[in-house]
Order: structure tokens, then C-alpha cells, then sequence
């Protein structure tokens, strides 16, 4: 309860304490952050099963987002980091997953560290950070960058919604036609959205860019519009490369909806205890978002598989994923 209030509904262990002193329930501060520390140890092998989930996909969506820190009386600007396996926009059989990690800033060396092992395809945005891990020389391999038409496309939205640019407004709705067709494929197999795509949205995407290209040519690079178009200029093999590979989105808000939790616990309990903290909470983050994405009550969950964890066979922990375990839940109910 302790553990899916905090990091599933965002309530500080300060808030917590004082709900049970209320009903008559002394629980010291000090003592939760006890139990948090001890059942994010007790989980681990199961974070680790997760994250070797994530980390086995052909493509995974990145993004980070900031968290206060305590540090020395101040606080500090720290990062949360997440990376999504999702194949259901494909029609993949695989179950999708989340796996966190916190980091006490933004250097690149962290996203080399988090993904050391992984040679598939990136989603993300064109954080500098990532490109170490799309270079040809890479061991194990690189990594294929694919851009985010969200991302691209928000610079747009806002010059077209704020400033009323006509040009940022004609490249909204072109993107947006896009965006269209995909809604149509999304779900199906690969090999027919690549089809689908060279058929209906290859056009488009050529359309855009030839009128992007024209219209840029025609604006003080100062310009505010020439610079949101640049964003997607300068990277035009990273946006089209979902044309070639039925597998790559045409965003990343896969990864932007798993941090959605972290920003709305930012709000709520506004700062990281400690590096250690920072750390339970993106271990935490990663049970918690992986078993709301297969549709399972992390409380549920959380509360069974602590039970059961310690006398259970190692060679079969595998079935205390949440997937595996919602599969089990849903047989007992029948």
C-alpha cells in the first residue's frame, strides 16, 4: 500500500504518516523509508527481469525528465531516465515494459551506461547525449536513431497556436495528415504497415519535405518558424526513416506517457531524499509503470508478489512479472 501510494498515486511518506495518524496508527517517516529501501532490495530481481525484457527488443522509445534532489540543504536538478519496449504499435506478441534509471545529471555518459549492451532501434528526441550510441564504429553495434514527429511537430503546434505564423499553421496540418494515416495502421504487422506506409505516406512525407525545403529557403535563419523547421531539416533521414522499417513510430510518447508519473510525483512530494533515493524511486518506477502497462493493479501485484518473493524458486521468478501474473489472476477469476 505504502509502496504504490508514493509511487503510484504521487502521496509523499510525509502525507502517509499522517493519513495513519489520523486513524490512530503511529508510523514514523524514517520507518517507511525503511520499508521502501527494503522491498525495492527484495524486488530487484524482478527489476532486473524487466529491464532484460526492455532491453531485448528490436526497438525501445528514450526520454528523460528532471527531479529535485536534496543536496547539502539545497536541492539539485537530477534526472530520471526511462526506456519503453512497446510492440503492440506493430502487432508484436511481446508484453510491453518500462525500465527507469536516475542519474544526478544530464551527462551522455549515463544513456551509454543504460544501454552498453543494446544495438536495436532509439526513438527519442535529438538529445546530443545519445550520439555516441549511433556511431558506425560502436560495439556491440550502433544503435538506429529514429526521430519523434511529436516532438517536431509541438515546436510547430506552438508557433502556429502562439505567434499565428501561417507558414508553422500549413506545416501543422501537413504533419497532421500524416498522423492521419498512421492512426489507420496502427496495430497491424510490419511488414503491412511498411507496405501501407510506402503506398500512403511516402507521398506525404516527400510532399512535406519539398515545401518545407522551399519555404525555409525563403526565411532569415533567425526566424523562429525556419528554426522549428530546421529541427526537422537538419535530421530528414532520422524522421523518414519509419518508411523502411514497419516496426519504427512516428513518436515517442510511448516514453513521454511512462514519465507522465515522475512529473505529476514531482509536484506532489518535490524533491529526492538523496542519489539513493533517486535510485529506489526509478526502481520502483519501473514495477509500478511496467504493470500498469499490462493492465495489472500494481497495488495487487505489489502486495501478492512481496508474499511470495522469497520462497520462490529463482529459476521461476520469471512468473512474478506482471504480465505473467495478470495471466494468473485472470485463470483464477474464470
Amino acid at each position: 500500500m505504502i509502496l504504490e501510494a508514493k509511487f503510484g498515486q504521487h502521496l509523499p511518506l510525509n502525507r502517509q504518516s499522517e493519513t495513519f495518524a489520523r486513524e490512530g496508527i503511529e508510523i514514523d517517516v524514517s520507518t517507511m523509508a525503511d520499508w521502501v529501501g527494503a522491498c525495492t532490495a527484495t524486488l530487484a530481481p524482478l527489476t532486473a527481469l524487466i529491464e532484460a525484457h526492455v532491453m531485448a527488443a528490436a526497438r525501445i522509445h528514450g526520454d528523460d525528465t528532471t527531479v529535485p534532489v536534496l543536496a547539502k540543504g539545497k536541492t539539485v536538478t537530477g534526472r530520471v531516465w526511462t526506456y519503453v519496449r512497446d510492440d503492440q504499435p506493430f502487432g508484436g506478441p511481446e508484453p510491453p515494459a518500462a525500465v527507469f534509471y536516475y542519474s544526478r545529471d544530464r551527462k551522455g555518459e549515463h544513456p551509454n551506461k543504460h544501454l552498453a549492451g543494446y544495438a536495436g532501434i532509439l526513438q527519442a528526441d535529438a538529445y546530443a547525449g545519445f550520439n555516441d550510441l549511433y556511431h558506425p564504429g560502436r560495439k556491440p553495434g550502433p544503435v538506429t536513431e529514429a526521430g519523434c514527429w511529436a516532438h517536431g511537430r509541438r515546436k510547430l503546434f506552438d508557433l502556429a497556436k502562439l505567434a499565428r505564423a501561417p507558414l508553422a499553421t500549413e506545416a501543422v496540418g501537413r504533419i497532421d495528415a500524416i498522423f492521419d494515416v498512421e492512426r489507420s495502421i496502427n496495430g497491424l504487422p510490419s511488414e503491412q504497415r511498411l507496405v501501407l506506409r510506402q503506398t500512403h505516406v511516402a507521398p506525404l512525407v516527400a510532399e512535406l519535405e519539398t515545401w518545407m525545403r522551399a519555404a525555409r529557403g525563403k526565411m532569415s535563419r533567425h526566424a523562429e518558424v525556419a528554426k522549428a523547421m530546421d529541427y526537422m531539416l537538419k535530421r530528414w533521414n532520422t524522421f523518414s526513416r519509419f518508411l523502411d522499417d514497419g516496426r519504427i513510430c512516428l513518436s515517442n510518447n510511448a516514453a513521454e506517457r511512462a514519465l507522465r508519473g515522475v512529473a505529476l510525483g514531482r509536484k506532489a512530494w518535490l524533491f529526492a531524499g538523496s542519489d539513493r533515493g533517486g535510485d529506489r524511486a526509478a526502481a520502483m518506477y519501473s514495477l509500478i509503470i511496467t504493470a500498469k502497462l499490462n493492465d495489472v493493479d500494481p497495488r495487487a501485484w505489489l502486495a501478492d508478489v512481496l508474499r511470495r518473493i522469497a520462497g520462490h524458486p529463482a529459476s521461476r521468478l520469471h512468473e512474478l512479472l506482471p504480465w505473467k501474473w495478470g495471466q494468473q489472476a485472470a485463470k483464477l477469476a474464470a
